[in-house]
Formats: structure tokens, C-alpha cells, sequence
């Protein structure tokens, strides 16, 4: 098969296409014919040499894929072969073959293309395990989503306007804002010219929101506390300003706060197949229904993933890049 590899850590140049052999499956797995795969700024991560493989996992990078099951083990699913579905991988989906799972596997949405399929897995397991899970977004909380046109980004806007949360969100200009906004943000700040703390105070008579889901770390986690409300959560996943941060623990006990966080490619199958199961049933009519949409800035084939990494991490894009296997 044709895959994409990471030569030697670097550039997206180091990016290489090669001939592979097909995924050998494991029980429970199977294996799905590719066409097409999302790309995220994990896979940038890992090609620095930065984020590394989990035992076992494929060294190949891209960790969602959509495409046909071609084989396997579907024993204990109601799966067969020639079903359309999305995966969420460990590895490996930069590829035209990716095993994957059974229990991670979710079905394409009826209305979606592969490609848009492709967008859903990383983003939508990630902010359903960190803000509903982790940090327990519920009833008439509201919720800060720093990087609000990143994949993370418009995915969680999306889902908790369509619960009926109120969302404020960051984003690095005043066109990424109105792109906030329009997918469900009811005020999207321009971290550039507005701080952030001084805005969701003021939108929220000085209260501070009940969640924030953090891709930044560094000096925004103490500038995150002070906009939290009472028994707030802040919920981690990323570290693009740093992994240090100075933390006024005296907040965190008068306040009751909690500060969490989570990397989700070294869970369980159990525990990535608990979350796909409550992505069937919650968020997958919301897709159906059109009433949460994938966003697609480009989409590349899988040849030009070099291109396609250079254009992540420009950070000019609004919503997912694919790529497209032919």
C-alpha cells in the first residue's frame, strides 16, 4: 500500500511518500480501506519528535480515517464488511489501508462524504471526553473554547451551542471571530487586540464561565483561572504556550476549582469505545440533523501531505484539512 512516513524528525519536508505492507490486525480489529484521513496538530507534534508512538501503535501518522471495512474482527459489533464508518487510530492513517479498532469505529452520518467523515473522530472524542466527560459541561453552564477555529475548536463550539450552552471563544483575528461566531459562539474574542478575561467578565457580570477547554497552557492557565466562575473547570489538552504555569492555589481552594487535562491516544479500546458509544447516541443525530456540520478549510491528496502539514502550521486555516486517498 501507499503511505505517508515520517523520515527523520523536522519539517514537513521529512514527510515521505513509500510502499508499505498492509496493517497486520490484532484481535478486534479491522481493517478499512482509506479514503480519507484528518490531519491535526498531533501529527505535527509527532513528525517534530515530539509526541511519541504508543507501544504497538503504527510509527505511520494520522489518527482518524473514513473509509469501507474491507476485513477483520467483528465479532461483538454490529459491523460487517462494506460499511462505511470513521476511526478513531492510534496510528497509521496516513495510509490507503488502517486498522482500526471495531469498537471505535462509528458509522458515516447519513448526508456526510468520506472526507467529511474523515474530520469528525480526533476532534469530536477529544471535546466530548474533556467537556462533558472531564469537565462535566451541563445544564445552563457556559464554556470559553481558547482556539475556536482550530478542529478542536469548531467542533466544541458546535456541540455546546447545540446543547443550548453559551459559548465565548478565542481566535486570532477579527475574520476567525465572525467564523466563531457563526458556527454558535454567542462572543468570540480576538485574543490579538481583547483580553479575554476582561471580556467574558464583562459578558458575564463578573461571574466568569463554568468551563474552559484550554489548547494554549502556559501564562493563559493563571490568566484562565481568574475568568472561571465558582466550582469552574479547566480542562487541558494541549500545550502549544508552554508546560509551565504559575497557579494561584488560594484561588483554586476559595473557589473550589479544578484544573484537568488528558491526552487521548494512549487510552484503552474500553475506554475510547465508552466515549464512541456516547457519541452515537448524543452527537451523531446532531450531525444527521445538520445541526452541528463539519468544517472543512482543504483538503489535499494523500501525496501532498507535505503541503497539507505546511498549511497547519501556518494556523491560518478555519476547521479541519484532510487529506484524500485516492
Amino acid at each position: 500500500m501507499r503511505a505517508i512516513e515520517i523520515t527523520r524528525p523536522g519539517p514537513p519536508d521529512v514527510l515521505r511518500l513509500c510502499e508499505r505492507p498492509q496493517p497486520e490486525l490484532k484481535p478486534g480489529e479491522v481493517l478499512i480501506k482509506v479514503h480519507a484521513a484528518g490531519v491535526n496538530r498531533p501529527d505535527v507534534i509527532q513528525r517534530l519528535g515530539h509526541y511519541p508512538v504508543p507501544p504497538g501503535a503504527s510509527d505511520l501518522p494520522g489518527l482518524e480515517v473514513a473509509g469501507e471495512i474491507v476485513d477483520g474482527d467483528l465479532s461483538g459489533t454490529a459491523l460487517k464488511k462494506g460499511d462505511l464508518v470513521c476511526a478513531l487510530v492510534q496510528g497509521g492513517g496516513y495510509a490507503e489501508y488502517c486498522a482500526a479498532p471495531a469498537m471505535q469505529c462509528l458509522p458515516v452520518p447519513a448526508g456526510l462524504s468520506a472526507v467529511e467523515a474523515a474530520s469528525l473522530p480526533e476532534t469530536f472524542f477529544t471535546v466530548w471526553s474533556n467537556v462533558f466527560d472531564r469537565a462535566r459541561l451541563s445544564g445552563d453552564e457556559t464554556i470559553l473554547v481558547q482556539g475556536g477555529t482550530s478542529g478542536i475548536g469548531v467542533t466544541a463550539i458546535q456541540i455546546a451551542a447545540a446543547f443550548g450552552h453559551r459559548v465565548f471563544a478565542t481566535a486570532g483575528s477579527d475574520e476567525k471571530c465572525r467564523a466563531c461566531e457563526a458556527l454558535g459562539a454567542s462572543r468570540a474574542i480576538n485574543y490579538r487586540s481583547e483580553d479575554f478575561v476582561e471580556v467574558v467578565k464583562s459578558e458575564t457580570a463578573g461571574k466568569g464561565v463554568d468551563v474552559i477547554l484550554d489548547m494554549v497552557g502556559g501564562d493563559y492557565v493563571p490568566r484562565e483561572i481568574n475568568c472561571l466562575a465558582d466550582d469552574g473547570r479547566l480542562a487541558v489538552i494541549a500545550l502549544l504556550g508552554g508546560s509551565k504555569a504559575t497557579v494561584d492555589l488560594g484561588q483554586v481552594l476559595r473557589r473550589r476549582l479544578t484544573i484537568t487535562g488528558s491526552t487521548l491516544r494512549p487510552r484503552s479500546v474500553a475506554f475510547k469505545a465508552d466515549i464512541a458509544g456516547k457519541l452515537r447516541e448524543h452527537v451523531w443525530p446532531l450531525l444527521e440533523a445538520k445541526r452541528v456540520k463539519p468544517v472543512i478549510f482543504k483538503v489535499f491528496p494523500l501525496e501532498e501531505a507535505v503541503q497539507a502539514h505546511t498549511l497547519m502550521e501556518a494556523s491560518t486555516h478555519i476547521g479541519k484539512i484532510v487529506l484524500e486517498v485516492s
